[in-house]
């Protein structure tokens, strides 16, 4: 903001005159270090100095004193009229003065910055009291050190150093006077282990034969067999899900349902199972459409989105909600894979870290054609899909004329059902016809629409398609080009997206003229075949055709029909009434086959439908000014930030090449940050915490790494090992870092009692996902199908009606709980309490609470109620009735171990005077089941 200001009185003559002669010296010249500094010092470094720097101003740093704030350069040299700095502290604008407290300026002190400015601002070098670091010089954004292991110091048991990652935690420790915790013992192994890869406890067998392996490479064996288990993918995308906040509602206050996001999901977690190459996954997720991945672009548009019915008409709030939604891609994307949080430049250039406005924007560019939507899947299994979901339509169709057949004809004198909003079939005796007319006398609301108006032949042909020849005239029609069109209304294609809608409220009608005369005796309406609009509904209708004589005849109307209800969640069954007991039986079976072969046909189409990128002709990208969209400045091209790396493209370059560009510019192994960030997010998992504590802020404003040649270290490993993923496991599970005891040293807590330098293993509370799904698994009853759409918490999927939730659950309820249909902003009655993230915002890290609401939950919830119960019933089958024998087959499935002969005289009354299922649900409130080892 410039502003030309008001003359400024003229107090600094040195005469007193009040008047100046024509010929009269200029002001004396002003110098910075002793006029201006002490000036700045007193009245403006509180907000504008070293500690803080508000609208991104900074007075006392000269490199940062004339960029550009939040209101432009706050300091035009030769212009002080233009200087927004002499605005504010003048007074000039009431509203905006400065400071805004305390003593304000003199007008002697406005006047020297006045010259000083109009004099050229001359501010020498080398004066400036503060010294500020070169961005780009810090510790995450060079180069690898390469760092080789340190020499082999061996612990006293001769244990240390297993692998390279011991060597370095080895030193560490040494050089603080610590040493490493004892190596726990084998079971306790296996089961940190089994949890921690698969997110599921051991079984009783699988510990028995781990304890009788005594080959050298046992641990690596089970270690493999872990990795090859598919349930490995689903533990560890869960950690993938989180941090690119997954879910399966769009946000904001109305919260709709994403139908289609979890073929992303499922993406993630085929790639984790497969080893997918980190540079590879880094790839698809970006540019997946060129990969043949597109459900991997889902990454792009994971976040938040306002639909296009929540935003304003006008063009300021579409140019606003575009600015918000490609704002949350940037973001996504720098966060996920680099570690840096730019957002901050969207409106000043970063406070601390390597990027500026331009940077941003620039980032902003890659992503310039990238759209929230539904695009078609080309992969194998999605063409499978169409060609299945073609057979079972067939069938579909075959079972309906079948059931039509069975339907009572109108006039028949049986009550038929109310008019449904998806499809309604009207009968009647076979009448030679070649003209139809179906008229509205009434509707639920508004104008009629109908979505398919069909007519069969006496032989099961519809013969008012206008492939078939057939002609198409009405009453009046209100179009919406490409949606609401006439010609829709017999063109075989079904939904509301091709319908006919009537120029009249409440009235309407529609006439078919065939080639030639046909006998037909049925006609097949409705509003919305694919069932998702269920107002403008026909509930008054009349069905006539053309006598010889020029006359219309009725053939069907709605007189005999039951009364419409809007109520109803679903369509109206099939009436069996009026039928004999053959036909009845008959209707049952083709009903069955109905539902199942709609079941089929649901999960075919959603198979070919991902919620993912769509992608477009890129907009042009501006630097906004103070990230405004309607203050449009410059226009950048695709350039990458400039602290950070060269990758740029010209302003004309296509869309996916621009993806395609950033990607291959983040999984670089060049790029010091891909590799940095994701073995640290690879660490954190195993441990609880990254070597780098804030795993998505590698800048200025995140934690150093505790050991930063073992981090470098793994990433160099990492990107040696062709980025697999499930080396990385293998190294820090199989090293004796990992084999550590979780206990309790008190002099070691002296020295470093959040445990940093890991002198010990550090015992942690598992997941809600993992606790949950331990929970399944040891009653017996965890349902193992994978992938597809997700299983529900809440009675309703999204929008304003509020999430009840389901408190006990059938088969499919009980699949793992990453295929839990998730609701973003809402947590699941029963496990929201153990810090499972909403998926608001990126949870890089769950932080672990401890709430009495866990313990109440865990306990009383019908959750567990129904799963102690399940796992009574399963200890029962397998021990018979003796309560000792019950006892230990309890602590063997939860716990995997036998109990003491404490335990089992404390177990025993228990399950004598409480039952079974009250043991389990001690069990699964038991610290021994709840912990990571």
């Amino acid at each position: 903001m410039k502003r030309m200001l008001r003359a400024l009185p003229l107090l600094l003559l040195a005469s007193g005159s009040d008047l100046i002669a024509d010929d009269a010296p200029g002001p004396a010249a002003v110098e910075f270090a002793r006029d201006v500094r002490p000036i700045l010092e007193r009245h403006c470094y509180a907000c504008h100095g070293p500690e803080r720097q508000r609208s991104g101003l900074r007075l006392d740093v000269k490199s940062k004193a004339f960029a550009e704030g939040a209101h432009g350069p706050a300091i035009v040299p030769g212009s002080a009229a233009e200087s927004p700095l002499i605005a504010f502290v003048s007074g000039e604008d009431e509203l905006m003065m400065m400071p805004p407290k305390g003593e304000r300026l003199s007008p002697a002190e406005v006047g020297l910055l006045t010259d000083w400015i109009d004099q050229g601002a001359s501010w020498p070098d080398g004066v400036d009291e503060v010294t500020l670091e070169e961005p780009g010089d810090h510790w995450s954004f060079g180069p690898l050190t390469l760092p080789a292991p340190p020499g082999p110091a061996v612990d006293a048991d001769g244990a240390w150093p297993r692998n390279a990652i011991d060597s370095f935690i080895l030193e560490r420790l040494e050089a603080e006077g610590l040493r490493p915790a004892p190596e726990v013992d084998r079971a306790t192994w296996l089961r940190r282990v089994t949890l921690d890869l698969t997110g599921l406890p051991p079984t009783p067998g699988q510990v028995a034969a781990f304890a009788a392996d005594t080959r050298p490479d046992a641990h690596g064996r089970m270690v493999e067999k872990l990795l090859a288990s598919p349930r490995y993918g689903e533990r560890w995308a869960q950690h993938w899900l989180d941090v690119v906040r997954y879910a399966d509602t769009h946000g904001f206050e109305v919260n709709t349902e994403r139908p289609n996001a979890w073929p992303y999901r499922d993406y993630v977690i085929r790639a984790f199972n497969a080893d997918t190459p980190y540079d590879r996954f880094v790839r698809e997720q970006i540019a997946g459409d060129a990969m043949g991945r597109d459900e991997a672009t889902g990454f792009l548009v994971t976040a938040s989105v306002l639909l296009p019915g929540q935003i304003g008409k006008d063009a300021p709030s579409i140019r606003l909600a575009r600015q918000d939604a490609i704002d949350e891609i940037v973001n996504n994307t720098t966060l996920t894979f680099l570690g840096l949080s730019v957002g901050c430049a969207r409106c000043h250039d970063h406070k601390f870290d390597p990027v500026s406005q331009v940077d941003y924007y620039s980032m902003q560019a890659f992503f310039a054609g990238v759209e929230y939507g539904d695009r078609p899947l080309r992969t194998p299994e999605a063409e499978a899909a169409r060609r299945e979901q073609a057979v079972y339509r067939s069938r579909l169709e075959d079972v309906e004329r079948r059931l039509e057949g069975l339907e009572p004809p109108a006039g028949s004198g049986v009550e038929r059902p109310p008019v449904d909003p998806r499809r309604n079939i009207d009968r009647f005796s076979p009448v030679a016809a070649r003209r139809v007319r179906f008229t509205v006398l009434e509707t639920n609301r508004l104008e009629p629409c109908i979505d398919e108006l069909e007519v069969f032949d006496v032989e099961g042909r519809n013969v008012a398609l206008a492939a078939s020849g057939a002609a198409i005239s009405s009453s009046g029609d209100t179009v919406v080009a490409g949606r609401h069109e006439l010609r829709f209304a017999h063109d075989g294609r079904y939904g509301n997206a091709r319908s006919w809608m009537s120029d009249e409220e409440g009235r309407g009608w529609i006439e078919l003229e065939f080639p030639r005369e046909h006998a037909i005796d049925r006609v097949v309406w409705g509003r919305d075949r694919e069932g998702q609009y269920d107002d403008r509904l026909a509930v008054g209708y009349r069905i006539e055709v053309a006598t010889d004589a020029g006359r219309w005849q009725t053939v069907a109307d709605s007189t005999d029909r039951l009364a419409y209800s809007a109520d109803r969640d679903q369509p109206v069954a099939f009436s069996t009434e009026g039928l004999d007991a053959e036909e009845a039986r008959e209707a049952a079976r083709l009903m069955e086959e109905r539902k199942a072969l709609e079941a089929e046909i649901e999960a075919a189409a959603a198979a070919q439908v991902a919620f993912a990128g769509v992608f477009r002709a890129p907009d042009p990208i501006h630097r906004l000014h103070r990230g405004d969209p309607e203050q449009p400045r410059e226009e950048v091209a695709p350039a990458v930030p400039h602290a950070l790396g060269t990758a740029t493209l010209p302003m004309d370059a296509p869309e996916q090449r621009r993806r395609e560009e950033l990607a291959d510019w983040i999984a670089s192994p060049d790029n010091p940050l891909t590799a940095r960030v994701m073995v640290n997010r690879i660490w954190q998992g195993h441990f609880g915490v990254g070597l780098v504590e804030t795993p998505s802020d590698f800048g200025r404003n995140g934690a150093k790494p505790s050991h930063p040649e073992l981090l470098d270290w793994l990433a160099s490993e990492f990107i040696r090992s062709g980025w697999s993923v499930k080396q990385m496991h293998r190294l820090i599970v199989l090293s004796a870092t990992y084999r550590q005891s979780s206990r309790i040293d008190p002099s070691a807590v002296a020295t470093d009692a959040d445990n940093r330098l890991l002198w010990r293993f550090p015992s942690r509370r598992l997941e809600a996902e993992a606790i949950r799904d331990s929970v399944l698994f040891v009653s017996g009853r965890l349902n193992p199908a994978r992938g597809g759409p997700g299983f529900d918490f809440f009675r309703h999927r999204g929008g304003l009606q509020g999430f009840p939730p389901i408190e006990e659950f059938g088969e499919p309820g009980r699949r793992r709980m990453i295929y839990a249909h998730k609701v973003r902003r809402e947590g699941d009655a029963v496990f929201g309490a153990f810090d499972c993230p909403d998926a608001g915002q990126s949870t890089a890290r769950r932080i672990e609470s401890t709430t009495p609401i866990q313990a109440l939950n865990l306990f009383n919830s019908r959750f567990t109620i129904d799963e102690s119960g399940a796992f009574a019933d399963r200890i029962r089958a397998e021990v018979g009735p003796d309560v000792s024998a019950q006892v230990r087959r309890a602590y063997q499935l939860a716990l995997g171990r036998d109990p003491g002969p404490e335990e089992v005289a404390s177990a025993a009354p228990v399950v004598g005077a409480h039952g079974l299922t009250t043991l389990g649900r001690v069990l699964f409130n038991a610290n021994e089941f709840l912990m990571l080892p």
